[in-house]
């Protein structure tokens, strides 16, 4: 008896939802979840694992990295983001991030060049002249990415990420 209750809805109601519909834009996620039927999305997230893993990186960032001008944590975020390393370990995202600062530390070129990727958004930030480290010259003093606090705030990172 249930069933045709069902099957015979009130005309009236009938009118009224294709009143709300008409009124509604109708979007491309819409359609592609009423394809998929309902239940599809069930236990999934709508959120895919690249995005899922993407944010977890950058709310560690965010909350554990000691960066008051915002630039470091961009550049290391940017650089993580779609990577291959992270695309291999999405199931540990921190652990792909621990992996990319112990190839920085390990390799001063890398190193330097994300210092000054960091000084430059730094310095697009502030809308002022970035510092850049000099060969053979003393950093300035208010300078906030020199390589040696960088090399520094990354070994502190990959101890917090790795525990060790």
């Amino acid at each position: 008896m249930e069933e045709n209750e069902d099957n015979q809805r009130d005309p009236a109601d009938e009118q009224v939802e294709r009143e709300i519909r008409r009124a509604r834009k109708f979007t491309a996620s819409e359609a592609m979840a009423r394809l998929a039927g309902p239940g599809a999305m069930k236990g999934a997230s709508p959120v895919s694992r690249v995005q899922q893993a993407e944010t977890e990186i950058g709310t560690w960032l965010m909350n554990s990295l000691p960066d008051p001008g915002g630039a470091l944590r961009l550049v290391l975020g940017r650089h993580l983001k779609g990577s291959k390393l992270l695309l291999e370990s999405l199931d540990q995202p921190l652990a792909a991030l621990a992996e990319y600062c112990r190839n920085l530390l390990a390799s001063d070129y890398l190193l330097e060049e994300l210092v000054r990727e960091a000084d430059v958004e730094w310095g697009r930030a502030m809308d002022e002249r970035p510092y850049f480290d000099r060969e053979g010259a003393a950093p300035s003093p208010d300078d906030p990415y020199t390589t040696e606090s960088v090399r520094i705030l990354l070994g502190e990172a990959v101890t917090q990420l790795t525990g060790s």
